[in-house]
């Protein structure tokens, strides 16, 4: 036998077995915790899950159970639905962003490409056969503005 009772075997008043199947689970020293799933999902139905649960995968699912209860207490409508669903939106919104930055990048590479671009190969043609350059068309050349 245990020398301290479960947060279960505490919040019913009872004595905790060394099989107890929540010891494990819902130590003593929080008992909020059990507390929490028990009011959600009561303590027949967490005994029910742990004992069909495979025993390397309990400790992940009395985590999400309390999780999950800790988020409908604090939002009984949506749940963890409703912090789904804000986070969802706030990757959308960041996606966007993201979008609208890529495009903005796109457009100021495309207009320095353009700046930088030297005089195509029609007006150097026609500078070499002329011989005469009157830089008009160089945009870098700012007296001409």
């Amino acid at each position: 036998m245990t020398s301290t009772r479960c947060a279960a075997c505490k919040y019913f008043r009872r004595r905790c077995r060394p099989d107890c199947i929540f010891a494990p689970y819902f130590p003593a020293d929080n008992p909020q915790r059990f507390a929490c799933v028990h009011k959600i999902y009561g303590a027949s139905n967490i005994g029910k899950m742990l004992e069909e649960l495979p025993v390397e995968l309990r400790v992940d699912a009395m985590e999400s159970l309390y999780y999950e209860a800790k988020c409908r207490i604090q939002d009984p409508v949506y749940g963890c639905a409703g912090i789904v669903s804000l986070l969802h939106q706030e990757l959308h919104s960041a996606q966007s962003q993201l979008a609208k930055v890529q495009a903005e990048i796109a457009f100021l590479d495309a207009t320095n490409v353009a700046l930088a671009k030297p005089t195509s190969s029609a007006d150097a043609s026609l500078v070499q056969e002329n011989g005469i350059d009157q830089g008009l068309d160089d945009q870098f050349n700012m007296w001409f503005y």
